[in-house]
Protein backbone atom coordinates (compact mmCIF):
# COMPACT_ATOMS: atom_id res chain seq x y z
CA UNK A 1 0.00 0.00 0.00
CA UNK A 2 1.53 3.29 -0.64
CA UNK A 3 2.23 6.52 1.57
CA UNK A 4 1.46 9.97 2.08
CA UNK A 5 3.18 12.46 3.79
CA UNK A 6 3.10 14.58 7.03
CA UNK A 7 1.59 18.14 6.49
CA UNK A 8 1.45 20.06 10.06
CA UNK A 9 1.92 18.39 13.73
CA UNK A 10 0.49 20.36 16.91
CA UNK A 11 0.38 19.87 20.46
CA UNK A 12 -1.38 21.36 23.37
CA UNK A 13 -0.37 20.72 27.16
CA UNK A 14 -4.25 21.61 28.50
CA UNK A 15 -7.43 20.45 27.25
CA UNK A 16 -8.06 22.57 24.52
CA UNK A 17 -9.97 21.44 21.15
CA UNK A 18 -7.08 23.65 18.99
CA UNK A 19 -3.56 22.26 18.96
CA UNK A 20 -0.98 24.53 18.19
CA UNK A 21 1.11 23.83 14.95
CA UNK A 22 4.98 23.15 16.08
CA UNK A 23 7.73 22.43 13.76
CA UNK A 24 8.32 18.96 15.17
CA UNK A 25 6.91 16.55 17.74
CA UNK A 26 8.49 14.18 19.78
CA UNK A 27 5.93 10.78 19.79
CA UNK A 28 7.09 8.57 23.06
CA UNK A 29 6.62 4.94 23.00
CA UNK A 30 3.66 3.51 24.76
CA UNK A 31 2.58 7.43 26.04
CA UNK A 32 1.99 9.69 22.99
CA UNK A 33 2.30 13.52 21.87
CA UNK A 34 5.59 14.61 24.90
CA UNK A 35 4.03 17.56 26.00
CA UNK A 36 0.44 16.89 25.04
CA UNK A 37 -2.75 16.92 27.28
CA UNK A 38 -3.47 13.41 26.24
CA UNK A 39 -0.14 11.69 27.19
CA UNK A 40 -0.19 8.50 28.98
CA UNK A 41 -0.62 5.09 29.38
CA UNK A 42 -4.18 5.80 30.49
CA UNK A 43 -7.31 7.83 29.44
CA UNK A 44 -6.77 11.45 29.31
CA UNK A 45 -10.09 12.37 27.73
CA UNK A 46 -11.99 14.58 30.37
CA UNK A 47 -15.19 11.94 29.97
CA UNK A 48 -13.52 8.92 29.57
CA UNK A 49 -11.38 9.69 32.97
CA UNK A 50 -13.99 10.56 34.72
CA UNK A 51 -16.02 6.85 33.94
CA UNK A 52 -12.78 4.72 34.80
CA UNK A 53 -9.11 6.55 35.05
CA UNK A 54 -7.46 3.29 34.40
CA UNK A 55 -8.60 2.43 30.84
CA UNK A 56 -5.72 2.38 28.88
CA UNK A 57 -5.04 5.28 26.57
CA UNK A 58 -6.10 4.08 22.93
CA UNK A 59 -5.97 8.08 22.04
CA UNK A 60 -2.75 8.79 22.06
CA UNK A 61 -2.47 10.40 18.73
CA UNK A 62 -4.94 11.88 16.51
CA UNK A 63 -4.30 11.88 13.33
CA UNK A 64 -6.70 13.82 10.45
CA UNK A 65 -6.23 13.82 6.83
CA UNK A 66 -5.93 17.44 5.34
CA UNK A 67 -8.11 16.27 2.53
CA UNK A 68 -11.12 16.78 4.94
CA UNK A 69 -9.77 20.66 5.47
CA UNK A 70 -10.03 20.64 1.69
CA UNK A 71 -13.67 19.71 1.68
CA UNK A 72 -14.53 21.32 4.86
CA UNK A 73 -12.91 24.78 3.35
CA UNK A 74 -15.04 24.12 -0.38
CA UNK A 75 -17.99 23.90 2.58
CA UNK A 76 -17.23 27.48 3.77
CA UNK A 77 -15.51 26.29 7.08
CA UNK A 78 -11.97 28.10 7.76
CA UNK A 79 -9.60 25.68 9.49
CA UNK A 80 -6.19 25.63 9.74
CA UNK A 81 -4.19 22.17 10.81
CA UNK A 82 -4.45 21.42 14.36
CA UNK A 83 -7.66 23.49 14.62
CA UNK A 84 -9.92 20.24 15.01
CA UNK A 85 -7.48 19.26 17.93
CA UNK A 86 -5.12 16.75 15.66
CA UNK A 87 -1.70 16.13 16.53
CA UNK A 88 -0.49 14.81 12.95
CA UNK A 89 -1.95 16.07 9.60
CA UNK A 90 -1.35 13.80 6.82
CA UNK A 91 -1.91 14.04 2.84
CA UNK A 92 -2.53 10.86 0.86
CA UNK A 93 -3.26 8.30 3.11
CA UNK A 94 -7.20 7.39 3.39
CA UNK A 95 -7.31 7.26 7.11
CA UNK A 96 -10.30 6.21 7.52
CA UNK A 97 -10.26 2.99 4.97
CA UNK A 98 -7.33 1.64 7.28
CA UNK A 99 -8.48 -1.09 9.18
CA UNK A 100 -7.72 -1.24 13.00
CA UNK A 101 -4.23 -2.10 13.69
CA UNK A 102 -2.81 -0.87 10.61
CA UNK A 103 0.68 0.87 11.38
CA UNK A 104 2.03 3.97 10.09
CA UNK A 105 5.68 4.16 10.27
CA UNK A 106 5.95 8.14 9.87
CA UNK A 107 9.55 9.76 9.76
CA UNK A 108 12.83 8.02 10.52
CA UNK A 109 11.58 6.01 13.04
CA UNK A 110 8.25 6.85 14.97
CA UNK A 111 5.56 4.10 14.33
CA UNK A 112 1.31 4.77 15.49
CA UNK A 113 -0.90 1.77 15.53
CA UNK A 114 -4.37 2.98 14.34
CA UNK A 115 -6.74 2.17 17.46
CA UNK A 116 -10.09 3.32 15.63
CA UNK A 117 -12.39 6.66 14.74
CA UNK A 118 -12.12 9.80 16.39
CA UNK A 119 -16.08 10.35 17.58
CA UNK A 120 -16.46 13.92 16.25
CA UNK A 121 -17.87 16.00 19.35
CA UNK A 122 -20.20 19.21 20.03
CA UNK A 123 -16.78 21.37 20.68
CA UNK A 124 -16.66 21.68 17.34
CA UNK A 125 -19.14 23.52 16.82
CA UNK A 126 -17.60 26.29 18.91
CA UNK A 127 -14.60 26.32 16.68
CA UNK A 128 -17.58 27.23 13.69
CA UNK A 129 -21.31 26.72 13.77
CA UNK A 130 -22.31 23.81 11.92
CA UNK A 131 -18.42 22.34 12.17
CA UNK A 132 -19.62 18.68 14.01
CA UNK A 133 -22.72 18.37 10.97
CA UNK A 134 -19.70 18.80 8.50
CA UNK A 135 -17.91 15.89 9.45
CA UNK A 136 -20.64 13.44 10.27
CA UNK A 137 -22.43 11.96 6.76
CA UNK A 138 -24.14 8.90 6.06
CA UNK A 139 -23.47 6.11 3.44
CA UNK A 140 -25.41 4.43 0.73
CA UNK A 141 -27.16 1.94 3.97
CA UNK A 142 -27.90 4.77 5.86
CA UNK A 143 -24.82 4.35 8.25
CA UNK A 144 -23.03 7.09 10.29
CA UNK A 145 -19.54 8.18 8.62
CA UNK A 146 -17.62 9.59 10.84
CA UNK A 147 -14.61 11.85 9.19
CA UNK A 148 -12.95 13.42 12.24
CA UNK A 149 -9.52 11.50 11.81
CA UNK A 150 -8.48 8.23 13.27
CA UNK A 151 -6.88 7.95 16.79
CA UNK A 152 -3.23 5.64 17.43
CA UNK A 153 -1.20 4.91 19.54
CA UNK A 154 2.56 4.90 19.66
CA UNK A 155 4.90 1.65 18.84
CA UNK A 156 7.72 3.52 18.49
CA UNK A 157 8.98 7.01 19.20
CA UNK A 158 10.63 9.60 17.51
CA UNK A 159 10.35 12.99 15.99
CA UNK A 160 7.92 13.88 13.63
CA UNK A 161 7.99 16.66 11.10
CA UNK A 162 5.96 18.48 8.53
CA UNK A 163 7.49 16.63 5.41
CA UNK A 164 8.23 13.40 6.19
CA UNK A 165 6.81 10.49 4.70
CA UNK A 166 4.02 8.22 6.35
CA UNK A 167 4.30 4.40 4.79
CA UNK A 168 1.49 1.83 6.02
CA UNK A 169 1.82 -1.55 6.92
CA UNK A 170 -1.32 -3.28 7.05
CA UNK A 171 -2.23 -5.91 9.87
CA UNK A 172 -2.52 -9.52 9.18
CA UNK A 173 -6.00 -10.78 7.82
CA UNK A 174 -8.63 -10.86 8.43
CA UNK A 175 -8.57 -6.86 8.42
CA UNK A 176 -11.57 -5.62 11.13
CA UNK A 177 -12.71 -1.96 10.30
CA UNK A 178 -12.84 1.25 12.25
CA UNK A 179 -14.87 1.82 15.40
CA UNK A 180 -14.60 4.88 17.71
CA UNK A 181 -12.15 5.05 20.10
Amino acid sequence: MTGGVVTAVSRSATHTMTKPAQESIRLLTALGVEGDAHLGETVKHRSRVARDPSKPNLRQVHLLHEELHDELRRAGFDLVPGQMGENVTTRGVDLLALPTGTRLHVGETAVVEITGLRNPCAQLDRIEPGLMAATLARDERGQLIRKAGVMAIVRAGGEVRPGDPIRVELPPTPHRGLEPV
